[in-house]
């Protein structure tokens, strides 16, 4: 049995809770179904108006962790600006992983939080190996989110990183193929050798005769091949 929060039913949950109910509405509610995002656990938030809270309620290692057990999307979604990196575990990670019923919480999750954890890079290549759609999802959302952020990783992180994708260029699955091209596109733009590389494993499964691996290819390709890429990098690189 999972254990409870310090903070599960606390007032600054129901406080906060009360908050999402009275700030959410039926308009955004139905507006989520056009981004392929259930429903129907949501108040109806906008993303901005819970980054602005969160803002004003600062990190909170416990409030994030009852606030995800509400199994509320907008808590969800709160308690991945709210968490504090250095305090989340690897189990945590996983935990909350397989919680993931959507991109956006998955993508929010990896691109706010999980990136900034120590346990990144291991979970990464875990997940990579994953059946479930969404923790297989998040694998890649992870490896796009720490090109970005990690900025003390090495290209060698980054190339294991590349023969992740390239073994999973064949999962038709919309929100993993997604996501593979997500992550190539990130790490071929992070630098010129990563460029490279990414262009050369982008090739490859541009020509591959599975239709999913030749269309993540192809696209990737026209990004991390075109001249204006090509143009920043150098200019980057001469910094």
């Amino acid at each position: 049995m999972r254990a409870k929060s310090k903070t599960a039913g606390s007032p600054a949950v129901e406080e906060t809770l009360r908050w999402l109910e009275r700030t959410g509405t039926r308009a955004v509610r139905d507006g989520m179904a056009r981004y392929a995002i259930p429903s129907d656990k949501a108040f109806g938030v906008p993303v901005g108006q819970l980054r602005a809270y969160a803002k004003r309620l600062g990190h909170n290692h416990d409030l994030a962790e009852a606030l995800w057990q509400t199994d509320r999307y907008e808590a969800r979604m709160l308690a991945t600006f709210l968490d504090d990196p250095a305090l989340v575990s690897a189990g945590q990670m996983d935990r909350w992983c397989r919680d993931f019923d959507s991109w956006a919480i998955c993508d929010t999750a990896c691109f706010h939080l999980f990136d900034r954890t120590p346990h990144a890079w291991k979970r990464l290549a875990a997940w990579a190996k994953r059946k479930d759609e969404f923790v297989k999802r998040a694998a890649f959302a992870l490896l796009a989110s720490l090109s970005v952020h990690d900025k003390r990783a090495d290209d060698v992180a980054f190339l294991q990183g590349l023969a992740l994708i390239e073994g999973a260029a064949r999962d038709p699955r919309n929100f993993v193929k997604k996501s593979v091209n997500w992550a190539l596109r990130s790490v071929g733009k992070r630098n010129q050798a990563l460029n490279a590389a990414s262009v050369a494993v982008a090739a490859r499964m541009a020509a591959s005769p599975d239709a999913t691996a030749r269309w993540c290819g192809k696209d990737a390709l026209r990004e991390l091949g075109s001249a204006a890429l090509a143009r920043r990098l150098a200019a980057r690189g001469s910094r």
